[in-house]
């Protein structure tokens, strides 16, 4: 499995994109959250890592929650998919967006100001430019060949973090959340964890990531940082834009 990340902003980032990345699995794409200027994203990522990949490439998407630094690219990602520039390849049905049931259940109220009966004459739904599929915790689902349990975290609204294996290395993403100690022991299985490193009440510090014993701590990269965020204060090293995690 390879992890191209696309993003390691947070919600007032001026310098980055949205935290988000694409997996690459055995059987396709896998895009992780879909923040604004998603396109750009892609590519500017994708040209530094030498990958050749947009949105007419990606199948899945995962959605950790309903913030819109981490899906609001949705709507010109179903746009792009539904309505492929001229000359373009058609995509081969529609992109399958794997969610928690409560940010299932309003996917459509987040997108329908834009996706609806003023653009066509007959009236649109969200079954129109996705495949939504519900992921349960304490279950496993098969995405593009990789096995994908889900749990959910401490933040302000319905949140899940991810592991995420393709039978030879597992990628823990632990998403927005409060540190818990409980989702730290579950992602600890991993053998990367991409970690919220964030200031406020909503997110985890990188003060209380240093308090992490020395063995948890090489696992970890940061992302969802903010744009002055030193990284001498701590071991754990920020992700970039365009890098590829190997696993």
């Amino acid at each position: 499995m390879r992890v191209l990340i696309l993003g390691i902003g947070d919600a007032f980032t001026r310098l980055h994109f949205g935290t988000s990345a694409l997996l690459e699995g055995p059987e396709g794409f896998v895009l992780l959250d879909c923040p604004g200027l998603v396109h750009r994203a892609l590519h500017e990522a994708s040209a530094r890592a030498g990958w050749t990949v947009d949105a007419l490439d990606i199948d899945d998407v995962l959605i950790t929650h309903l913030h819109g630094d981490h899906c609001n690219g949705l709507e010109s990602f179903g746009f792009a998919r539904a309505f492929p520039p001229s000359g373009a390849a058609p995509s081969a049905g529609r992109p399958r967006i794997h969610a928690s049931r409560p940010v299932a259940d309003r996917l459509w109220e987040r997108l329908a100001p834009a996706m609806d009966e003023a653009t066509s004459a007959t009236p649109r739904a969200l079954e129109d430019y996705f495949d939504v599929r519900v992921l349960e915790p304490g279950t496993t689902a098969t995405i593009a060949g990789l096995d994908v349990q889900c749990r959910f975290t401490q933040h302000p609204i319905p949140t899940i973090g991810f592991l995420i294996s393709d039978g030879n290395g597992t990628l823990g993403w632990s998403s927005d959340t409060v540190f818990e100690q409980a989702h730290m022991d579950w992602l600890s299985r991993a053998d990367i964890i991409v970690h919220d490193s964030n200031r406020g009440h909503a997110h985890t510090s990188v003060e209380t990531l240093n308090a992490l014993p020395d063995a948890l701590q090489r696992k970890i990269r940061l992302v969802h940082i903010y744009d002055d965020f030193d990284p001498s204060v701590t071991r754990m090293k920020p992700l970039h834009e365009g890098e590829v995690l190997e696993l």
